[in-house]
């Protein structure tokens, strides 16, 4: 199995690989991420896009592997939370609703190909009362997620139930990347 340059530096895509069995050298892009794209979709291919070719400007003859996450709500992106009052707000707009989580992957192969795709599974969120809303921020975890929410953490028990691929939305569909590295 050969070794790939992963454009990253999140953990959580980092233990997905490791998951998987994916042998990987971490060079995480140091780029602006600046779109000109409005379709949640299109933003994260454009991203990731941009993570891997940057990358692989370093890494000539070597396989990279970047990607871009965001959580969509009505079609609008939800970042990071600025701020508790931010998190407790995002939350509750997502209470009781789905949502999109999408992933988008570019993968530049040895020989300078480019493969570009994206992700998307809905996540349906129970209806969290304001109490438990506000127990989950207090636990200062969705500080640093897109959408104020992590799955694979206490996050998981805001959750009713996902139509998708789970390692989306953690950050990597890993399947859909094992396939199209290895197949």
């Amino acid at each position: 199995m050969m070794k790939v340059i992963l454009a990253s530096g999140s953990p959580r895509r980092r233990e997905l690989l490791t998951q998987a069995g994916i042998e990987y050298i971490v060079d995480p892009a140091d780029i602006e991420e600046v779109t000109s794209e409005t379709l949640p979709a299109k933003v994260v291919e454009d991203l990731s896009r941009q993570k891997a070719l940057a990358v692989a400007k370093n890494h000539p003859g070597e396989i990279v592997v970047a990607a871009d996450t965001v959580v969509a709500f009505d079609d609008k992106i939800l970042g990071k939370p600025s701020d508790e009052e931010d998190a407790f707000n995002m939350l509750t707009a997502l209470s009781g609703r789905t949502h999109q989580v999408y992933t988008g992957v570019t993968i530049v192969t040895e020989d300078g190909k480019v493969n570009t795709f994206s992700e998307c599974t809905d996540v349906e969120m129970y209806e969290n009362s304001a109490e438990s809303i506000k127990a989950y921020i207090e636990s200062k975890e969705p500080m640093d997620k897109a959408g104020a929410y992590g799955i694979q953490g206490l996050g998981a028990i805001l959750v009713k139930g996902i139509r998708g691929d789970y390692n989306n939305v953690v950050g990597l569909p890993l399947a859909r990347v094992y396939r199209e590295l290895y197949n």
